[in-house]
């Protein structure tokens, strides 16, 4: 029998059996316990629910509030990453000197773990503590970055220094593999730089800029760490992120069918917004 299936299909049964263990089951139970009440502390008392589960969702204004939080977070961060990536890789594919030295300096804020810039920045930007309120003080400027009116815009601001980088690579590869043909034709015509950014360089380049949106936006929907060391949501629900609820709701409440239909909404928007870029790349390729 086992003869009788093909070779390459036998070579996939390990992977199978190791992607059904580490994924396929964790996410069927999840999807289970998304329907259900279940709760750590009231076992016993667990029934289904269904798609209450969901719907109760609607009428919870932290979760809510945590939705728009999210997404602000993630359209104002990858906006500014994009813009200011896009411009440090025009600048880098025109350096002749140091340019080694220059793209490692700018890349090292990426390779640095996220909770560790967290924890950084955290004693950077206090209030009480921190240096750069001090030296903004002797100007007589007094900003509280971790208050109801700044706290997201700082994790914002902390999220673009610690990966514009990433933006940079990608953007930064995409236009040192442009043809060079088209740039040359616009040259003989006589075309301006921002001409010649605008019809040739953007357009050739959307493919690149639509696969580095998708894949920073897909990461920046799971922010947590800089939420988890610095604010823990405060002050109020001003930095209260989804994943940061997931985890506050599950192991903070144990409320785990709660925190895995909320993980399952946030699934369903980033597979949505996947399928909305990806169509549109195939469109652009196409």
């Amino acid at each position: 029998m086992l003869r009788r299936i093909p070779i390459g299909y036998r070579f996939l049964t390990p992977l199978a059996v190791v992607f059904a263990a580490v994924f396929a089951y964790p996410f069927v139970y999840s999807l289970w316990l998304s329907l259900t009440n279940y709760t750590i502390t009231r076992r016993n008392e667990t029934r289904f629910v269904g798609i209450d589960q969901y719907t109760g969702l609607l009428d919870n204004d932290t979760y809510r509030q945590a939705l728009v939080n999210t997404f602000v977070f993630v359209l104002l961060a990858v906006s500014l990453e994009l813009l200011l990536g896009l411009a440090l890789a025009l600048c880098l594919q025109r350096q002749r000197w140091a340019r080694n030295v220059t793209r490692a300096f700018l890349l090292a804020p990426m390779f640095v773990t996220p909770i560790a810039v967290g924890l950084m920045f955290r004693f950077l930007l206090n209030q009480q503590i921190g240096v750069i309120p001090e030296i903004l003080g002797t100007f007589g400027l007094e900003i509280d970055f971790f208050g109801p009116d700044l706290a997201l815009f700082s994790m914002v601001a902390i999220d673009v220094w610690q990966w514009t980088p990433f933006m940079v690579l990608l953007l930064l590869a995409g236009l040192e593999s442009l043809p060079k043909q088209p740039f040359e034709a616009a040259r003989v015509d006589g075309a301006s730089r921002w001409l010649t950014f605008r019809s040739v360089t953007l357009p050739l380049l959307k493919p690149v800029i639509v696969v580095a949106v998708l894949l920073r936006a897909l990461d920046a929907f799971k922010v947590f760490e800089y939420v988890f060391a610095i604010t823990r949501g405060g002050p109020g629900t001003a930095t209260e992120t989804i994943q940061y609820q997931v985890y506050r709701t599950g192991i903070g409440f144990f409320r785990l069918g709660e925190a895995a239909a909320m993980a399952f909404v946030l699934v369903a928007v980033v597979l949505t917004i996947v399928v909305v870029l990806f169509r549109r790349l195939m469109r652009e390729a196409t």
